[in-house]
This record gives C-alpha cells, sequence and structure tokens, in this order.
C-alpha cells in the first residue's frame, strides 16, 4: 500500500527519484522516521529555489515525521561543485557565521522547531573534530576514485580545473550522513536532483560502515517559464528573508507567476488542498487572476505569517486599484545631498535599473511613472532640506516609493 505521505508528494509534484521506493515506502509504513536536508551559507538567506525541498520537509514533518536541518558551516568552507562550471568564491569565517545565521531564520519559517519536534545542526560541530590524517584513515578506503569520477558533477568540471578541494566535497556530505544516521536514527536524505549523486555516496558510506540501508529523495528543480533554474547564481532570486525581499515583493513574486505556472506553484508552494488547487487551474482568462492571489497569499503566509501576507494583498490591492493607501509600498530611504540628481541617476541609485541607458530605454518606451505620470527623463529633484517622497512605477508591477532620510 502507498504510503499516504508519498502518495502526497507525488501528486504535488515533489518526488524526482528515488534511491528504492519500495524500501522507503515499508519504512514510511512502519512508523515515525527522521529525514535531513542540507543547504550551504553561500548566502545570508534562502530563496524560492530553495522551496522544493524546504516544503517537502515541511509535509514531512506534517505527517507526524521528524525534519532534522542541517546548515553547512563546514561544506561552506570547501564549496559545491554540483552544477557550477567554476569554482565557488572562498568565503571568511565570519561571512559563514553571518550566512548560517540566516539560513536558520529562513528554515525557521518553515519548520516547527518547538519541543524537539524537529533539528537543527550545523556540520561543522563534527567536521571541525578531524585532523586531515584522521579523516583520510577514517574514511579514505571508504571512496573509489572511479566511483568519484563517475559523478556528473565531477566529469562536467574536469575539463575546466576542478581543484582537490571541491573534489572532497562528495566525501564531507556522505560523513554528515552517516554522523546523522549513527547519532538521530536518520534514515532518509531529502536533495535538489543536481545533490542526487552526492547523497548517493551517503547511502554507500552508511552501508559499508554499518551494514544498514539508508533513502535517499530528490525533487525537481524549479525553474521558471523558460525552463532556467530559480536561484542566486541565475541572477532571479526571491529571497526568503525580508530584509532582502519584502513581503510585498515576495507576494507580487507569486502574484505574476506565468498562466503555464500556475498549477504547479499551487501544489508546491502552498498546502491548499489537490482538490482546490484543480478547480482553481482549471480557470481561464481573467479569472486565472484569482487564483494567482490565492497562490501569492498563500505562499506568502507560510514565509512571513498572516500579518504580512495581509498587508502585501492590501498594498497591491491599493497599487493596482488606484488606492491611496501606500503605507506598506517597498520603499528606499536615500541620503540627503546638496547637489541635483536627475531622474536616472535616481532610479540607478535605487535599484529599479542597473544603468542609465536602460533607464533611458524605459523612459522611450513609456515604461516609467512618477507619481502616476509618465517620466520624460529630464526630470531632476532636490534632496536637502526640502521633503522628498516619490513614488515610481516601473511597468505595470513595478512599485516603488522613494523618501529622503
Amino acid at each position: 500500500m502507498q504510503n499516504e505521505l508519498l502518495k502526497e508528494l507525488e501528486a504535488r509534484g515533489f518526488i524526482n527519484q528515488a534511491s528504492n521506493m519500495d524500501g522507503l515506502n515499508d519504512a514510511l509504513n512502519s512508523g515515525k522516521i527522521t529525514a535531513y536536508w542540507g543547504t550551504d551559507p553561500t548566502g545570508d538567506s534562502l530563496h524560492v529555489g530553495h522551496l522544493a525541498s524546504l516544503m517537502l520537509m515541511r509535509w514531512f514533518q506534517k505527517f507526524g515525521h521528524r525534519p532534522i536541518t542541517l546548515v553547512g558551516g563546514a561544506t561552506g568552507r570547501i564549496g559545491d561543485p554540483s552544477g557550477r562550471d567554476k569554482g565557488r568564491p572562498m568565503l571568511t569565517d565570519e561571512m559563514i557565521e553571518k550566512n548560517c545565521a540566516g539560513l536558520r531564520k529562513s528554515i525557521s519559517k518553515f519548520i516547527n522547531f518547538e519541543n524537539g519536534n524537529a533539528i537543527m545542526v550545523d556540520n561543522y560541530d563534527w567536521m571541525k573534530n578531524y585532523s586531515h590524517l584522521d579523516f583520510l584513515r577514517d574514511f579514505g578506503t571508504d571512496f573509489t576514485v572511479p566511483r568519484m569520477l563517475s559523478m556528473e558533477s565531477v566529469k562536467r568540471r574536469l575539463d575546466n580545473g576542478m581543484t582537490f578541494l571541491e573534489f572532497n566535497y562528495m566525501t564531507f556530505q556522505a560523513v554528515d550522513y552517516l554522523e546523522l544516521y549513527k547519532k538521530y536514527n536518520c534514515i532518509l536524505q531529502f536533495c535538489g536532483a543536481d545533490q542526487w549523486g552526492n547523497s548517493i555516496m551517503g547511502i554507500e558510506l552508511i552501508r559499508k560502515k554499518l551494514g544498514k540501508e539508508a533513502f535517499v529523495l530528490s525533487t525537481a528543480l524549479i525553474t521558471d517559464s523558460n525552463g532556467n533554474k530559480i536561484g542566486k547564481s541565475a541572477g532571479n532570486a526571491v529571497w526568503v528573508n525580508e530584509e532582502k525581499t519584502s513581503p510585498y515583493e515576495y507576494y507580487q513574486y507569486f502574484r505574476n507567476t506565468p498562466d503555464d505556472l500556475v498549477e504547479k506553484f499551487l501544489k508546491i508552494f502552498t498546502e491548499i488542498p489537490l482538490d482546490e488547487i484543480a478547480r482553481l487551474s482549471a480557470l481561464q482568462g481573467a479569472e486565472l487572476n484569482q487564483a494567482k492571489k490565492i497562490l501569492a497569499f498563500a505562499a506568502t503566509e507560510i514565509a512571513h505569517g498572516n500579518d504580512a501576507a495581509v498587508k502585501a494583498q492590501e498594498t497591491a490591492d491599493a497599487l493596482f486599484g488606484g488606492g491611496a493607501n501606500m503605507e506598506n509600498m517597498p520603499t528606499v530611504e536615500i541620503q540627503p545631498r546638496a547637489e541635483e540628481v536627475s531622474l536616472l541617476e535616481l532610479i540607478v541609485e535605487v535599484g529599479l535599473v542597473e544603468s542609465k541607458s536602460e533607464g533611458r530605454r524605459l523612459v522611450q518606451q513609456g515604461g516609467l511613472k512618477l507619481d502616476g505620470n509618465k517620466a520624460d527623463g529630464t526630470e531632476r529633484f532636490e534632496l536637502g532640506s526640502q521633503p522628498f517622497d516619490i513614488v515610481l512605477q516601473k511597468g505595470k508591477k513595478v512599485f516603488l516609493r522613494v523618501v529622503r532620510k
């Protein structure tokens, strides 16, 4: 009999690949189990591209199982080569600790850690105890070079200079799984599709060291309508922590979901029942906008709470309905200065466009408004002692309030 959790995950499109689906099904049917998912501190917030695995963990917990989330303080010092054409930048200890704190905040938005319902760990806590010699003596004979070379993350990097440092990454991740198996009886690892090879090394190590079976379940990578990966390195990240992406911007990201992705996003990023998702996904034309609003509210409520979701929705309704309540609009504060600033300089400074040439094209196409009126690009502003509070609009859906400190 198919386990109810696996049935839910499959229906929602979470499952990409499993190491032993029948064995995993039996383990889940036998009672409560423990599973883990890990991420490295390459940034100080998770983004939407991480959320398939994290929402999968959320469902795992909702069905009564115990999740472990791992922040890779040790593996972050190496850099995961998976999906990369070049090595990751080396991070300082201070950057790693700052990023780990930000990731813990992101994860806590989705997973309930109260009363031991979930565990958060850092692999630096056990990896720091190994000297290089100790690590090689304990694990060096458990990994063969031909097996490591067969991994896709390695093969794609061999021709452009994969370092010995990166080559060791999969061994660290495998040891993480072994450590969690021994300490917490963790028998399942969740991962993104690009982490499959690294994760498989973990169950092989557990089999060699302990003679036990463990499992891996991967999720498909989240892509946009063009098939591009959504992530920080792809340059299109939408962040979970509100310091980097406001609840309103987070709401608007989902509100602007392309028509062909509405059903997929409802299944992955919300907990709306599947029969209701089927109804919403069947809507056509203008009515599909209602489904997008429901998607945006539900996704924002999970990440930021009900109050923030309500405020984001009210702000969007005010902006697009012509209302005047701009209290919750994304706002940038700029420093006072003696010299005048041109509109083109200003929109670059506040991040609305990347360059003045892009700004000129936007103005020429009629895509920039200033306080509700089309801008002509010649506007200049005094940012000295006079009050300053304007609203910029880029296209139909991007609003930004700019005020002087």
